[in-house]
């Protein structure tokens, strides 16, 4: 150990997609009262010219992505590396680094951040200060000197509050984390447990003071289900949504806004009662929400773990428009074992639900790394399912990037073909 603490730069590739978790991981450090500089690099060209611009004696960067990102992710490192002379040490994080380690470590990645992040960043610029063994470090994929990715002990999770959503920064906050829903499809359950954590309310309202003392007015929320806000099971308590509600809109100026149950959120198709719609019109600003209808198919839905049938489906879009709102259902074209029938009801139900007043929002399935359904197989969409899909975007009843996405499909499956899952995953001794 130094007799000195040796000096940490933390140089970030940052990018607009990922920002919510870089700044929960910069507030930890800040809140830890953790000794870095700090640099932001929005272009790899940028990121390597604060590598090779610091006079720290060392230098960490932080990479978080979502799957499909991966492969452009790692040209971007070798870019970078390439630029920057090979200084530095390069930890992947986020959801993808979580599932797949070892591909991490392969692409180019000196370490993988495993779970969540918050503890671990903390332990490791402290490591990196002290000179200290990074198999210390919890929450780590190490790569050993075979290559080989080797997990230190599991962070631990931790309380919402224990850490802020973001400090000094704009961004939604997040009041959810985790969820007991577990669709096959989801990395959600996977990252954060299938459990919900929720942020007490005095955080929240601490997150907005913050936010209109640097004159911001706005306040949005990440959580995977909007109205399960406070509720420990599948049923929305709706009081504490008015305690949440009530309590940020006390915090705001009067021209203060709140969104909820718009992006980056969504509400659950059986959760959208009229009294949950009486309850958001007194309180919120936006004109839409995003509602999880994932399938018309309720043979998809039972397999895939939704919990619900296409029943609540359209009873949520109704009671939604009769209140005032614009529905935005997502819908899942190719899900594993979907066959043409079940494609024509997802279309049909699709069209049935535009007719109402709502907007379909189009996916193609993607094999996520960490969920159950990484290794199966996507179903074949036809032609004839493609030419719908369009022809509801040509008339504005649907939106979506399903295309790219089934590119992305493609890619993710070749990946899970190449990692097989591992029955038995090597853990260090420290």
């Amino acid at each position: 150990m130094p007799d000195v603490a040796l000096a940490v730069c933390v140089v970030v590739r940052y990018r607009k997609a990922v920002t919510y978790g870089v700044h929960a991981l910069l507030a930890a450090l800040d809140t830890a009262g953790v000794e870095h500089e700090l640099r932001l690099g929005t272009t790899p060209e940028e990121t390597a010219g604060h590598i090779v611009a610091t006079g720290a004696d060392r230098v960490l960067v932080l990479w978080s992505f979502y799957s499909p990102d991966a492969e452009a992710m790692a040209a971007e490192l070798a870019t970078v590396r390439e630029l920057s002379g090979g200084r530095g040490l390069h930890i992947a994080g986020g959801v993808h680094a979580t599932a797949e380690p070892q591909q991490v470590i392969d692409a180019g990645w000196d370490l993988a951040g495993i779970g969540e992040g918050e503890s671990t960043i903390i332990s490791l610029v402290k490591a990196l200060q002290q000179d200290e063994p990074l198999t210390t470090v919890p929450g780590l994929a190490v790569k050993d000197a075979d290559g080989v990715a080797l997990r230190t002990r599991p962070a631990p999770q931790l309380p919402l509050d224990a850490f802020p959503s973001f400090a000094g920064r704009s961004g939604p906050i997040e009041i959810t984390r985790g969820c007991r829903y577990t669709c096959r499809f989801c990395q959600t359950p996977f990252m954060f447990g299938g459990q919900f954590r929720h942020r007490s309310v005095a955080s929240v309202r601490a997150h907005v003071r913050e936010m209109v003392g640097r004159g911001l007015r706005d306040v949005r929320f990440i959580t995977p289900t909007s109205l399960s806000y406070g509720s420990p099971g599948p049923d929305p308590d709706l009081g504490k949504v008015e305690e949440l509600l009530a309590g940020v809109k006390e915090e705001l100026p009067p021209h203060g806004r709140v969104f909820f149950g718009s992006f980056p959120s969504e509400v659950r198709p059986e959760h959208v009662t009229p009294e949950a719609m009486r309850l958001l019109k007194r309180y919120v600003a936006n004109d839409n929400l995003i509602i999880g209808a994932q399938s018309g198919s309720d043979r998809v839905l039972a397999a895939s773990g939704r919990g619900h049938d296409t029943s609540p489906v359209r009873d949520a879009v109704r009671i939604a428009v009769e209140h005032g709102f614009r529905p935005n259902v997502d819908f899942i074209f190719g899900m594993p074992g979907e066959s043409e029938e079940d494609q024509e009801q997802s279309l049909k139900l699709a069209g049935d639900l535009a007719d109402l007043g709502a907007r379909i929002h189009t996916h193609t399935f993607m094999p996520l790394p960490g969920t159950p359904w990484r290794d199966a197989e996507p179903a074949f969409i036809p032609l004839a399912t493609m030419s719908e899909l369009d022809r509801l975007a040509q008339r504005g009843d649907a939106y979506g990037h399903w295309r790219k996405q089934a590119e992305h499909a493609a890619r993710l499956a070749e990946t899970a073909k190449a990692y097989p899952r591992r029955a038995r995953r090597r853990r260090t001794t420290g």
